[in-house]
């Protein structure tokens, strides 16, 4: 048994919409959405201010609906090199404690501090120092969560958002877990949460109660990990320069398409999120990848590589709509579609031992 790891989960707290406020006083305590204008095709919102969210608006949310929910919305086209140069600000500051930080996206990280920089010896201080920084130096605030795995660190940094910090020690990790919904397990969306649900699995002790075999054959090879996480084993490392060899973004649908029209329509939203990502990461890529999933879990996959390097909302989406088209969908019970860009010109460096790494937006 190897030494307990001190991991520590730092989300900031409406990361592009909070530096939009924070660079522009009067936008201050209204609502406010970083993304794609409602008036063009396929907007999506890429983040929203907490006034916006309490109206029901949301991340991947389409443009025009968080308009409909809030008519005085402001909107934003997203400045991605200034979101680019506060995150490396906030890279800064963690590095006064470890190396070993593993960035999810411009705005979270993992943190191992089992062995700190500056010999504080205490994770959950080391989180209250780094949110300090972060609040005195940028003007901005983060939430924090601390625990002995990634799993449970990145739940509690959740859990008291805003400017929140939760600590769930190794003796209360399997108590935690067994009364948490499902729907707040990481990784479990809204689809799979219903399935979960219909089964009368609403908390983790209800996970718990079936065997790891009963949840493969329910929930594929992620069954494998919800039978481990619901009894609060995660042993996976915190990777630093893991290199991502592409960006998707995928959506599982609350009930069968079968209209091309209704395909296309989510094909746009997939193509903007895909857009947004790689435009934050200042990548292009020449292989555009379409993953549908069917009614009855077959799946399949269509790729196209182009001459140049892309990251536009509008080539990505009709490369996507023509590799549809070449499946002959009309009439097919399609349950989910994904699409992802590889083949980059520079790829970011994320993990040199994790080849197939990937940038998600949600599974």
């Amino acid at each position: 048994m190897g030494k307990q790891r001190k991991i520590i989960h730092i989300d900031m707290d409406a990361f592009y919409a909070s530096v939009e406020q924070r660079d522009n006083p009067e936008y201050k305590g209204k609502p406010l959405v970083v993304g794609g204008l409602p008036t063009g095709r396929g907007g999506v919102v890429a983040a929203a201010s907490y006034e916006a969210r309490k109206f029901g608006i949301r991340s991947a949310m389409p443009s025009k609906k968080a308009l409909e929910l809030c008519p005085d919305v402001i909107f934003l086209i997203p400045r991605f090199p200034a979101y680019k140069e506060v995150s490396q600000k906030i890279r800064e500051i963690f590095h006064r404690h470890t190396d070993l930080i593993e960035p999810l996206s411009l705005d979270e990280a993992y943190l191992d501090v089992t062995e700190d920089k500056q010999h504080i010896g205490s994770a959950i201080e080391i989180a209250k120092q780094i949110k300090q920084a972060i609040k005195e130096e940028l003007h901005l605030t983060a939430s924090a969560g601390v625990s002995i795995n990634k799993f449970v660190a990145k739940i509690a940094s959740d859990l008291n958002k805003p400017d929140g910090l939760a600590f769930i020690g190794p003796s209360h990790i399997e108590e935690f877990m067994e009364k948490l919904p499902v729907e707040k397990f990481y990784g479990v969306g809204k689809v799979t949460a219903d399935k979960m649900k219909g089964m009368g699995l609403h908390t983790g002790a209800d996970l718990k109660r079936l065997s790891e075999e009963e949840l493969v054959k329910h929930f594929g090879k992620t069954g494998h990990f919800y039978y481990q996480i619901v009894r609060g084993i995660d042993n996976r490392e915190v990777q630093p320069d893991r290199e991502t060899k592409s960006v998707a973004a995928e959506d599982t649908f609350s009930y069968d398409l079968v209209l091309i029209d209704e395909m296309n329509a989510e094909l746009d939203k997939l193509a903007a999120l895909v857009s947004n990502r790689l435009q934050r990461y200042e990548l292009k890529g020449r292989t555009i990848t379409l993953k549908i999933k069917y009614s009855d879990f077959r799946q399949i996959t269509r790729s196209r590589s182009l001459p140049q390097p892309v990251n536009d909302a509008d080539t990505i989406a009709t490369v996507a709509k023509e590799l549809l088209l070449g499946t002959d969908p009309e009439n097919k019970k399609t349950r989910l579609l994904g699409i992802s860009l590889s083949n980059f010109n520079e790829p970011v460096q994320r993990d040199k031992n994790d080849k197939s790494a990937q940038l998600r937006l949600f599974d």
